[in-house]
């Protein structure tokens, strides 16, 4: 970043789901990407209908557009948290994103009771600039 420039920027992606709330899709720092999470939805804030491995692709479809809008991409993350609804669909999640990430960051994946807009499935990350 430019000298005098914010030590942390917030980004925003026409190729994601706008903000439901307060908060940004990422924020840009000199060390990281923070992204927030991203819910199985298109760029208009249309939930995803189908399967889990279309609603995990939606997911990271979406973290990709805010991470490329950071000068970032998926190949640079270094962590990534999962929220499920459903334990059960552990396998076809993880099915669906083992094709878009392919290094192994670390990673957790929690089971929790709700989601934002009644979604099951919810994907998070930090990435390198």
């Amino acid at each position: 970043m430019a000298s005098g420039s914010s030590p942390m920027t917030p980004v925003l992606s026409k190729n994601a789901m706008p903000p439901v709330g307060p908060y940004s899709q990422a924020m840009k720092t000199l060390h990281a990407i923070y992204c927030s999470g991203q819910l199985p939805a298109d760029a208009q804030g249309n939930l995803v209908e189908g399967s889990m491995g279309e609603k995990t692709a939606a997911c990271l479809k979406a973290l990709s557009a805010v991470l490329t809008e950071a000068d970032s991409s998926l190949d640079k993350i270094v962590k990534v948290q999962i929220f499920l609804t459903d334990m059960k669909d552990f396998g076809e999640m993880n099915a669906e994103y083992e094709k878009w990430i392919k290094h192994k960051p670390a990673r957790s994946c929690v089971a929790v009771r709700q989601l934002p807009k009644g979604v099951d499935v919810e994907i998070e990350c930090i990435a390198m600039p």
